[in-house]
């Protein structure tokens, strides 16, 4: 039975196909690099990845009616520790368009948020001003995933590596990740649950790795909950695009981080 997942992996195929054929030049980044990893290295609190996500697979239309650099800099200014941008547009409503504008309204680290599946992909999202990419375990096979990671890394670039269960957690791992994002969301039923970073977090952190839950995070209860488990840092998308009051849903997810949690 065809997932949501398989059908965003056949429509990147069909849109890797097309910036092939377009010969279109992609030139180096000229934006300053950034680092979340420094980020986390010194953090006191939760760290917030806040995300600019104009619509979703499960939820449909979520926030049409802001623009991305006007969100980025409300974001900046409540405490965002890095911003993720939506850039996939046939199931997402986002573009590479959007991650520059946002690249120039502020000055933290970006997270490329899309399904990646070739190096030439990495190259569009580093020359739009992304400084950290996301892969996906569910969408590559094991080979891809190292061939890519290496890829992103040699370009100068963090890798903010997703998993959903702990099979995927073990391959992973293989890639020596210094950011392990958990997903609360499975891809392929889109049913979410925190339990998964509670039950995937002991490994994670063994590892070295920092921690970022991601999906399903509304309330100071539920930040609390992740930062309990072990994370280091958490993934807000929807919450943040519908709330009428950025700076105080920040305030409520920015919980101290237990001690020790860093090292």
């Amino acid at each position: 039975m065809e997932t949501i997942l398989d059908r965003i992996i056949e429509q990147k195929k069909k849109e890797v196909l097309l910036l092939q054929e377009s010969k279109e030049i992609i030139l180096e980044s000229e934006f300053p690099k950034r680092s979340l990893i420094e980020k986390l290295q010194t953090a006191k609190e939760l760290s917030i990845i806040a995300e600019y996500k104009r619509a979703s697979p499960s939820k449909g239309l979520i926030n049409n009616g802001v623009e991305p650099e006007v969100q980025a800099f409300i974001y900046e200014n409540s405490g965002a520790s890095a911003i993720s941008v939506l850039t996939d547009s046939t199931f997402f409503k986002g573009s590479f368009a959007d991650l520059k504008k946002v690249r120039q309204a502020v000055n933290l680290p970006i997270l490329c948020k899309d399904f990646i599946i070739s190096p030439l992909q990495i190259d569009v999202a580093s020359a739009h001003g992304a400084n950290i990419i996301l892969l996906i375990v569910a969408a590559l096979e094991e080979s891809q995933l190292h061939e890519l990671f290496q890829y992103a890394k040699g370009k100068g670039l963090e890798v903010l590596v997703e998993v959903h269960n702990q099979n995927e957690l073990e391959i992973a791992l293989k890639t020596g990740a210094k950011l392990i994002g958990v997903n609360n969301r499975d891809l392929k039923t889109f049913t979410v649950s925190l339990e998964v970073t509670e039950q995937l977090a002991e490994i994670a952190k063994k590892s070295g790795a920092f921690l970022i839950s991601e999906s399903g995070i509304h309330t100071e209860q539920d930040a609390q909950r992740v930062r309990n488990a072990g994370a280091n840092g958490i993934l807000v998308g929807e919450a943040l695009m519908v709330s009428q009051d950025i700076e105080k849903s920040f305030m409520k997810l920015r919980v101290p981080l237990q001690e020790g949690v860093n090292k």
